[in-house]
């Protein structure tokens, strides 16, 4: 990689299911950034609501939750550890309960204003990678690279049916597809932040691509990126 003047910024949004989470992690490795996951963070918040028996509809429980609570990214050799108030819950977040939780959550304007803050402070000296929903459009809008990175529904669906190991379980494949359809939803159209591309975001469509084409396709952006400084 050549010697860059400073560390990017870079972006990734996009769709449940069209790879974010993965090629974030992988770019992070390659590049020597951190990967720092949005999606972990609210994760982390929907489980101590669950946890302290909080109303996922309240924002006003919610918000009062995030202020007392310590959230915290590891990054590895093999993905982040995320610490919800120094416990190792990065298995816990990564379970169906809490990833429905997670996008009731993110719906509140005012858990989301707090946690852009707390990404932000998280990004201030660059050399991050961070995906998620809204990074390219709020979170960093100044950021030196944004990707939107999408596949076909059906596609979407298919990848987290097989993540799941559904594919045998016609009831519990139907579940996970209709889970999918109603994330999908909630993200376009929700009040705070609604799923959709920065005008500047570099669009890539990954329903026929494997994870090392996709890599590398943003490697190479970001290599430009650099060599343009």
């Amino acid at each position: 990689m050549p010697n860059a003047k400073r560390k990017l910024v870079i972006a990734i949004d996009g769709p449940a299911g069209a790879g974010k989470s993965t090629i974030a992690a992988r770019l992070a490795q390659k590049l020597g950034y951190i990967n720092l996951e949005s999606g972990a963070m609210y994760r982390a918040l929907a489980l101590k609501a669950i946890q302290q028996n909080v109303s996922q509809d309240s924002e006003r429980e919610l918000l009062a939750l995030a202020q007392s609570s310590e959230i915290r990214l590891q990054p590895t050799g093999e993905g982040n550890r995320v610490f919800l108030d120094g416990a190792d819950v990065s298995a816990r977040i990564r379970e169906r309960d809490i990833t429905d939780a997670a996008s009731r959550v993110s719906v509140h304007p005012a858990v989301r204003a707090w946690m852009v803050a707390r990404q932000r402070e998280m990004g201030l000296r660059g050399g991050i990678i961070m995906e998620g929903r809204d990074i390219g459009t709020k979170v960093f809008p100044d950021a030196d690279l944004k990707i939107f990175l999408d596949a076909a529904p059906e596609v979407r669906q298919e990848r987290r049916i097989q993540q799941h190991g559904a594919a045998a379980d016609q009831e519990q494949a139907r579940r996970l597809a209709a889970d999918l359809a109603e994330r999908d939803r909630r993200d376009r159209t929700r009040a705070a932040s609604p799923l959709q591309s920065a005008p500047d975001a570099v669009h890539i469509d990954s329903s026929a691509m494997g994870v090392d084409e996709v890599v590398r396709r943003v490697e190479e952006l970001a290599l430009a990126r650099m060599a343009a400084d």
